[in-house]
């Protein structure tokens, strides 16, 4: 059994244990950003039960169309939870702002955790660096890791590509090209937003749903979406 990892206090306030054992099953998805419809689509895929938990990788918010309905749908529901992205982070910072979004929609955002974990396995939505305990990740790299290059960002190697070690990472932030699946690391962001797929992952039959959107909602170059491949890790 992989233990939960230790983290800073002024973070550990924002990390969210779950009993697994109270679950019959556990889903992980990826970046919804305000795609209502698209979410529908996938829950009603998934037909969770009531004792079957759904939990989002963050960034329910900003870029789509309906970022209040998304959050509606995720607050209604007791077996849906979520981490907080970068995105619903801008919102609790002030540099973003959505106007259909109530002042209920902004307190259940900041109440939202950086981290959830549940045995052997983390959600997170930037990821975590192997190469440095995760107790000296600040809230930032936790929200925003990608590459492993100092300020590098879409320059390889990435903290996924090298990860090999538990606990088991499941992240979103990063638009992948398709899902990344191995057993350190399980990449979920497939762009519905850009006109990518959304994508969960089953936990119980280890295997992914993925859903079309009805439409694109925006533009995304090339360079920014990646394609997804293991790397040897970094000496």
């Amino acid at each position: 059994m992989v233990s939960t990892p230790t983290l800073d206090p002024a973070i550990d306030a924002e990390h969210r244990h779950i009993d697994s054992d109270q679950w019959a099953n556990i889903y992980v998805v990826g970046d919804v950003h305000g795609c209502r419809r698209t979410l529908e689509r996938l829950l009603d895929e998934l037909d969770p039960a009531t004792d079957e938990l759904v939990v989002f990788v963050g960034d329910l918010v900003r870029k789509g169309p309906d970022s209040k309905g998304v959050l509606d749908i995720v607050r209604e529901r007791e077996n849906l939870l979520s981490v907080r992205g970068n995105n619903e982070q801008k919102l609790i910072d002030g540099r973003k702002s959505i106007d259909a979004l109530t002042d209920g929609d902004l307190a259940y955002i900041e109440s939202l955790p950086v981290l959830l974990s549940w045995d052997g396995a983390v959600v997170v939505h930037g990821g975590i660096d192997h190469r440095k305990p995760v107790v000296e990740h600040s809230l930032t790299e936790l929200l925003n890791n990608r590459s492993l290059v100092p300020d590098g960002s879409y320059d390889r190697p990435y903290w996924f590509e090298t990860r090999r070690e538990g606990p088991r990472v499941f992240f979103g932030h990063t638009v992948l090209s398709e899902p990344l699946v191995t057993d350190w690391a399980v990449g979920l962001d497939t762009g519905c937003v850009y006109g990518g797929q959304l994508t969960a992952y089953d936990t119980a039959a280890d295997e992914l749903v993925t859903v079309d959107p009805p439409e694109t909602y925006q533009s995304r170059s090339a360079d920014s979406i990646v394609d997804p491949q293991l790397q040897s890790v970094p000496q």
